[in-house]
Formats: structure tokens, sequence, C-alpha cells
């Protein structure tokens, strides 16, 4: 599994060619690419646990970056779980659960890397990936990291791939790989990469893959959408808390087109990453019945609609690549088939021929789809952030605020994506949309009653 951080599709393999992953844009060559894949939310330790436990968000629970799958659902069978249950060797390389001292028997190995010196070693557990993920390694920036505990948004540093800790997180899986090799256990294998979350470090090759004149803001970038709710526009404080990032108010236009400049540089830094680790797997003859998924927790906002980030319900936070490749089932291509992240336990539960807890489960599996890519998928989604919930189908997105602010004008809003994919306008009260509104506000509080009441 080779699990992102904050990875929208904008990816070569998904029709944007300006970005540089030849590696994962050859995986999708090899496998099955969704192009309509959601997660459940657009909050790191939320949606790890949805898309780990299988189970929805729910107003009471996975609420945030701090969800704890062993507080909020401690009798869950999660992936891993049914995976070292069944026999399977099963290790942790980087970040798959949010905290490293989150269901930590779900694994038989769980690497922690240490990020500067052997002092490192005082640390908690859950302060380790604040010294991880701040990963600088240009001298001032270091400095300033330990000074003050942030620094900037993005690095440059002429510096070997194996150097920050993706680097060294891509090491350990391709030992991990060899030692495997030698067994005759089957196994569960993770490398979750920081990048391209914040901030956007990666060594200087990659930044100078792409030249800084052809990136450009999106067009919607010093806007909000007409007719939008307030309370549904981030003001992006994950950013604000770097360093070189103002408290209030924009970034500047050239502090915008480096901030993507970095972006895209840390993309193509775990491509290349990712290209290592698909190589290891063919020299270790390990490609030929070895499945291997591609996902991201949730999607990123590159200043569309004024918001840096993620933690919104728009469609830039929450649409996410998701690339299978299952080598037993000679499928490949692409599919426009609508799914989910709580999807991904059935379906390798299924190919796996693991016996799952069904009553546990929100998601389904997608070996139908893998058997007919032509299918539309399931006919909607969840997907929540706080207090938004966003019922997704294939041709609308549709969400309400169900706690809404003192004073809200608006409190729901309706994107019609057949027309305005990027969100631009509205149209929840428009008289046109009246019918759509009206089956879509139905289908929210029927079919997901349990999520949005609480259990």
């Amino acid at each position: 599994m080779l699990y992102m951080d904050d990875l929208r599709p904008e990816l070569g393999s998904y029709g944007l060619a300006q970005i540089k992953s030849p590696n994962i844009d050859g995986l999708a060559s090899k496998g099955v690419q969704f192009n309509n894949a959601y997660c459940n939310v657009p909050v790191c330790g939320a949606s790890r646990a949805s898309m780990l436990t299988g189970m929805l968000p729910t107003i009471n629970r996975f609420l945030n970056y701090n969800t704890f799958v062993e507080q909020e659902t401690p009798n869950a069978v999660t992936l891993p779980q049914l995976f070292k249950i069944n026999g399977y060797k099963t290790i942790s390389n980087g970040k798959i659960y949010h905290h490293l001292d989150d269901r930590e028997s779900d694994w038989d190995e769980l690497w922690r890397p240490y990020a500067f010196d052997e002092n490192d070693k005082n640390l908690a557990p859950t302060d380790y990936w604040q010294s991880l993920w701040k990963d600088y390694q240009n001298p001032e920036n270091m400095m300033e990291y330990k000074a003050t505990n942030t620094g900037p948004a993005f690095e440059s540093a002429n510096v070997a791939d194996s150097i920050y800790i993706d680097g060294l997180v891509t090491q350990k899986v391709i030992r991990d790989l060899k030692k495997l090799k030698n067994t005759n256990q089957p196994f569960f294998l993770t490398a979750g990469f920081i990048s391209p979350h914040l901030p956007f470090n990666a060594p200087k090759k990659y930044w100078d893959l792409y030249d800084r004149k052809s990136i450009k803001q999106p067009e919607n970038f010093n806007y909000t959408p007409k007719d939008a709710p307030k309370m549904s526009i981030s003001t992006w404080p994950e950013m604000r808390a770097y360093s070189n990032i103002p408290k209030k108010g924009q970034v500047s236009d050239s502090l915008a087109v480096t901030l993507i400049h970095g972006y895209y540089a840390t993309v193509s830094y775990v491509d290349a990453l990712i290209g290592s680790i698909l190589d290891e797997l063919k020299a270790q003859d390990l490609d030929k019945n070895t499945i291997v998924v591609l996902v991201s927790d949730h999607g990123y906002n590159l200043q569309e609609h004024t918001q840096w980030a993620k933690f919104t319900n728009y469609n830039t936070s929450t649409q996410v690549p998701l690339i299978i490749y299952n080598p037993l089932q000679n499928k490949k291509g692409h599919t426009n088939a609508l799914v989910e992240l709580v999807d991904i336990y059935p379906t390798l539960a299924e190919l796996c021929e693991l016996e799952h807890p069904k009553n546990q489960l929100d998601g389904t599996s997608l070996v139908a789809v893998f058997n007919d890519l032509s299918s539309e998928g399931k006919p909607h989604v969840l997907i929540k952030k706080g207090n938004g919930f966003t019922l997704k189908t294939k041709d609308f997105s549709y969400t309400e605020f169900i706690k809404a602010e003192d004073n809200a004008t608006i409190t729901s809003m309706l994107y019609d994506h057949r027309t305005d994919k990027s969100e631009n306008e509205n149209v929840v009260n428009h008289p046109d949309y009246k019918n759509v509104v009206s089956q879509l506000k139905h289908t929210l509080h029927t079919a997901f009653k349990q999520q949005i009441e609480g259990e």
C-alpha cells in the first residue's frame, strides 16, 4: 500500500500533462485507475481512521486530525489487523495511521525513524511526526525549526533522494521486500509518504524539473464561489502556521507560484521513490503476485477559491487518486465509477479471500468494477467535514451544514459537476435545481440518517 498524504489527482495519468509522475503513470497503465474516487473525511487523521476501519464518519466520530482509532472505535477490526489475524506479516512504514502510537498491535513491525539525533529517542510517540514531516535540510531552516518549532512552507535542498524522511521510508520498504522474498509468509507492507504534505520539501533536482514561468495560479484563485456559504470557505490555518506565510490575508502572487511549484516538486520526488519501490518489487519477482494500491487520504487546495490545504467540502479537498494493480486479475484501464475510500477495505478482503466483519464495514467491494470498467459505481458517496455533510453523486455535489453558524443566510450548497466541476457557482437556490435539491436532500437524510444524527 503506497499511502500518500494530501495528494490530489494531479498526475500525468489523470490528464495533467504538466505534472511529471512517470512511475505512478506507469502503475496506472498496468492496473485500474479510478477517476472518481473520493475520501470520506478531508482531514488526515479522520480519513485514515475511516479508510482503515472501513467505517464512515459520523457527527460524533472521526472528526479531525487528532482522531485515534483505538479510542473512537476500540472494537473495530482494522484492515491491517484483518491481514495479521489471517497470517500475513504486517509492517507499518511511515505515516499510515496519523498517530504512530495508534493501534500499535495491528502491526508485526512498526518502524519509527529518528529525524535528527539520538535525543529524539526521548520524544513521546505522539511527537514523532512533528520532527519527521518538518524535515528541513538547509542549515538555516533547521536552525529556525529547532529554535521556534516552525519554519518555511517549502524547501529546495541540494541533497540525495535518501536524505528526507520519505527517502528513508523508501529505503526501509526496499529492505523489507528483500527480506519478505525469502519467507513463505504473505505480507501487508505499507509505505506511508509524508509528501506532498506541508512543508513542500524536496531535493533541488525535482524543483528543477519545472519551469517556474510555466506554473500558473488556478483560474478561480482570487474569488470564492458565487453565493457560497461563508462557513464553507477555509482560512487555511495549517498553511499559516509556517513562518513565511502571512497570518492574515492572501499570499502574494509570487509566493503562490512558489508554493504550487513546491507542491509539484514533492509529487515528482515521491513519484521517483515509488519507482524505486516498484523496481525492487519486480527485481524480487514479487510483482507477479502482489497487489499494489496507491491512494491518498484526501485532496488539496492550491489556492482554488482563495484556499490552501484541505479541510473543506469542496471537490479539490475531497477527490483523490486511487490506483489498484492486481496481477492475478490482469485487468487494466481507467474507470469513471464513483467510489469512496471506505471501499478499499472490502475490496482487498475480497481480492485476498479474507472473511471480513460485514456488520462493521460501510464500504462496498470494487471487484465488480474491475470486471466492468464501464460501471457507474455507487449512486452516491458521503463526505463529512465538521458540520458539513456532502452527498456526492455522478453529476452533483450537495452539502448541508447541519448546525450552521448563527445568522447564516445560506446553509447549503449545490454544484453541478456536469457544467461546473470547478464549483464556481452555488446553485442551491436556483429555481431550475429545485427538484434536484429536494431529491438530494431526501437521499442525504435517508441514506445517512445514522451518520448525521449520531450513533
